[in-house]
């Protein structure tokens, strides 16, 4: 009869309940716009899309709409009795206009392009490193370009140190939004947000609608003040509508700048061209080269900018995602495994498999309990050996 002595550790594990978790990893669903780098701010979800900076955006709301306010209380009912009653009706139509397109470029995404993922970025590393070999230390690395071909046309592409990616044609960083934009116009402060790609045309049509609103407002302002100074004298006409004199003041002095901004982007369109690109003289330059994206036709340039193909957002800024909250502290300590070192006795080689479960049983049973201590001995079954495996082969050919 062979006889051993060993030792096992026996985990008492604990129950599973949330007020004695020691270190649990927990997952939650996010929309991808609440993880988004960058500096702009979501609202509704993630469906409205702004810059930080929205005082100035505000400015604008106050402006447009306290003028067409103090049009619609002075000026409108005089004019529709004594002139015409399509002249407020025209006046809402244009406003409602006007607010529409400025919102629509305010809140929507100009054409932002998404970050290289981390190994994404790793692999263009790698790439620009194997193209550009190993630099002597003290010596500037060479530019990171790419040159793709445009109608015939050779164009570089730059490299963003921020978003880890070569940029695509016409696409440059903002330095206020801290993205990348694709056809990146110039950012505007006035509607709080970037200008691009894909909020060019509204921001167009909002500079263009405030343009024919403004010299209307500022056009029948005059007409009003006139008809009533042939009946009760101008100073007079004055005092009565204090609206008025406000009215004429800030049309005049915002109409230049608006009416300058609208001829400005016209003369853009019908190029096919960029604000940034004009301030660049990227096509204008002393090497006069020809800006590839144009038709050369002021049509079909301006058909291309303002009834092109709507483009969809690369953001995704709705999706889901996992985002993994941190390991929770462990709240009672009574709660943690506890680990004990038990030695058993003098175990025979014939004792029966059966009652070394029932015994391993009963000591799990008596470990469930966080208060209750371990007992200090357990019976298990014993290592496995050569002599063991042979007996207990014998013991199974003997007949019962």
């Amino acid at each position: 009869m062979n006889w051993r002595h060993w030792s096992v550790l026996v985990e008492a594990p604990h129950p599973l309940s949330s007020s004695i978790m020691s270190a649990v990893m927990i997952t939650r669903k996010v929309r991808k716009w609440e993880k988004l780098p960058g500096k702009n701010t979501f609202c509704c979800d993630g469906r409205v899309m702004m810059a930080r900076q929205k005082g100035v955006f505000y400015l604008t709301l106050f402006l447009i709409v306290g003028t067409c306010s103090l049009f619609f209380a002075f000026e409108c009912p005089y004019l529709a009795v004594h002139l015409s009653p399509a002249i407020p009706v025209f006046a809402v139509v244009l406003f409602l206009f006007v607010m529409a397109m400025l919102l629509r470029t305010s809140f929507s995404d100009p054409g932002v392009l998404p970050r290289a993922l981390p190994d994404e970025a790793t692999f263009i590393e790698m790439e620009i490193e194997a193209a550009n070999g190993n630099v002597p230390p003290g010596q500037r690395a060479p530019p990171r370009i790419r040159n793709v071909q445009i109608n015939n046309q050779i164009v570089k592409l730059k490299y963003c140190y921020t978003c880890k990616i070569f940029r695509p044609p016409r696409a440059s960083h903002c330095s206020i939004c801290d993205n990348c934009v694709d056809r990146f116009d110039h950012h505007c402060p006035w509607v709080g947000n970037c200008v691009g790609k894909r909020n060019y045309r509204y921001f167009y049509l909002f500079t263009l609608s405030l343009s024919l609103l403004t010299v209307y407002i500022f056009t029948f302002d005059i007409v009003h003040v006139a008809m009533r100074s042939v009946v009760s004298g101008f100073l007079n006409t004055l005092k009565d509508t204090p609206g008025t004199v406000i009215e004429l003041l800030v049309c005049f002095f915002t109409l230049w700048s608006v009416v300058g901004l609208t001829g400005f982007h016209t003369y853009l369109i019908s190029l096919n061209q960029t604000t940034n690109e004009d301030i660049k003289g990227s096509w204008s330059g002393k090497n006069r080269v020809q800006n590839p994206y144009s038709h050369k036709n002021i049509i079909k340039n301006c058909c291309e900018v303002l009834c092109g193909p709507t483009y969809p957002s690369v953001l995704d800024r709705r999706g889901l995602m996992q985002d993994d909250l941190s390991a929770l502290p462990s709240i009672n300590n009574d709660s943690a495994p506890q680990t004990t070192k038990t030695t058993a006795p003098l175990i025979p080689n014939e004792h029966a498999p059966d009652e070394a479960k029932a015994s391993a049983g009963s000591a799990a049973e008596k470990s469930h309990s966080p208060k209750e201590e371990l007992p200090p001995t357990a019976k298990l079954p014993p290592l496995a050996s050569p002599e063991t495996d042979a007996e207990t082969s014998i013991a199974k050919d003997k007949p019962h």
